[in-house]
């Protein structure tokens, strides 16, 4: 039976770099090399500051990066030499999530591998069957054909992007009942029907997998004239944004209906956390409907680089004019920093590192009246405190204050509307 000796992926990025060093890693006879024809970012992979940040990342690496790991941007000699070749790791769909990837790599749910059923293609379905059964049991190992392997990745992401816009709209009517969101998805996560795992209300979804798959899923049922299928889809994407929207909105009207030239501290800026992607990131929404209003944004966050948040937020479809992110947009490298003499602070990723803050100290160096906006739940423990310190703490999917401020519109106020911009363009497979 042939044996893989050799293995080349193309794309170093997000998955091919991770998934490729983990069956390195799992794989000691396997000579693994990853091609980019990005070269800076192959000389990330070969150098200690890796390209992207992963837990667990590093120590793979390093513990098999030349010996039978390589980076190279030698595509065509690479190619030439493999066995196999991944490209972007194609009928061999990943179901990684960033913040865990390795350990989803090295204990996976199951590993979909698809391809054509002839004997050649079946022979390669069992050759790279061959390569993870190295760690990877048997019984979780699924081979299907390449329609079933791909549209499996799409429906799975697409499934679980319809949780979290299930529960966020949830969050919405327990804002207007008086309910408490976290309560309602306690309940409904114990019926073992359904289950607790992405039922967590928040700012809404973001990376680059959700937004993408759900949309081809909606492509792939209009070009194949299911139009209801793909409106119905394509809901799981307006109510996404309709979150993020809805959540710009309230810290517009809490802040007396104006944010113009009003100092605004946001915490965190990467989608999700233990990861510095910020593809899709719901923060970057939410800046460009303060900014759109005048507001002067503060952003920190732990892993993503100011060069990276300022070529986000300077995006064509986010500022129509770059000049205007330098004017209102700064990077700071200490959340204490941000939040100085701020009106709000918002906290938009759910980093472990902002419930630990000190948020009397914050408190004290904020504008009064203080406003802190917990767009991910993650001081839900705390919201008694930071209301006997002084804060007016508003959250996700709960009143926390039961009162605002009095607040009186004057016949120059401005705000921005919760109805949604022209939908997405929808990507294409």
């Amino acid at each position: 039976m042939f044996k893989i000796k050799r293995i080349c992926c193309i794309g170093a990025g997000y998955v091919g770099g991770p998934t490729c060093s983990v069956i390195a890693h799992m794989c000691p006879e396997v000579h693994v090399t990853v091609v980019d024809v990005n070269e800076s970012r192959i000389n990330a992979w070969n150098s200690d500051t890796l390209p992207i940040y992963e837990p667990g990342l590093q120590e793979v690496v390093e513990s098999c990066r030349g010996r039978n790991l390589y980076f190279s941007t030698d595509i065509d000699s690479a190619i030439r030499n493999a066995d196999l070749i991944f490209i972007s790791v194609l009928s061999n769909p990943e179901f990684l999530a960033e913040g865990t990837a390795v350990r989803d790599l090295k204990e996976p749910d199951r590993v979909l591998i698809g391809g054509d059923e002839t004997a050649e293609g079946q022979r390669a379905i069992q050759a790279l069957c061959d390569i993870y059964e190295h760690w990877v049991p048997k019984s979780r190992i699924i081979t299907t054909n390449t329609w079933s392997s791909e549209l499996s990745k799409l429906a799975a992401n697409a499934f679980l992007a319809q949780r979290i816009s299930s529960i966020n709209s949830i969050s919405a009517l327990c804002e207007a009942t008086g309910a408490d969101v976290e309560e309602v998805a306690l309940a409904i996560g114990m019926d073992q029907r359904i289950g607790s795992k992405f039922l967590k209300a928040s700012v809404g979804f973001g990376g680059s997998c959700f937004q993408k798959d759900v949309l081809n899923l909606v492509y792939l049922c209009e070009a194949l004239n299911l139009p209801e299928v793909a409106s119905y889809w394509q809901q799981v994407i307006d109510m996404n944004e309709y979150q993020r929207r809805r959540f710009a909105c309230r810290i517009i009207d809490c802040l007396f209906n104006t944010v113009t030239g009003k100092k605004i501290a946001l915490l965190g800026f990467s989608f999700k956390k233990d990861t510095g992607d910020t593809r899709e990131s719901s923060t970057i929404y939410i800046s460009k409907y303060l900014m759109d209003e005048g507001a002067q944004l503060h952003i920190y966050d732990p892993k993503v680089l100011k060069e990276q948040i300022l070529l986000d937020l300077s995006q064509p479809h986010i500022s129509e004019d770059s000049r205007r992110v330098s004017d209102l947009v700064t990077v700071s490298v200490d959340p204490y920093e941000a939040c100085r003499g701020s009106h709000a602070v918002v906290i938009c990723t759910e980093w472990d590192m902002f419930r630990d803050l000190d948020y009397e100290r914050i408190y004290d160096q904020m504008l009064k009246p203080a406003f802190l906006f917990d767009g991910r739940r993650v001081l839900d423990h705390l919201h008694p405190r930071l209301q006997n310190i002084g804060f007016q703490v508003e959250t996700i999917g709960k009143k926390v204050t039961s009162s605002r401020i009095p607040y009186t519109p004057t016949a120059g106020d401005t705000r921005i509307h919760i109805n949604p911009e022209p939908p997405v363009k929808k990507a294409k497979v």
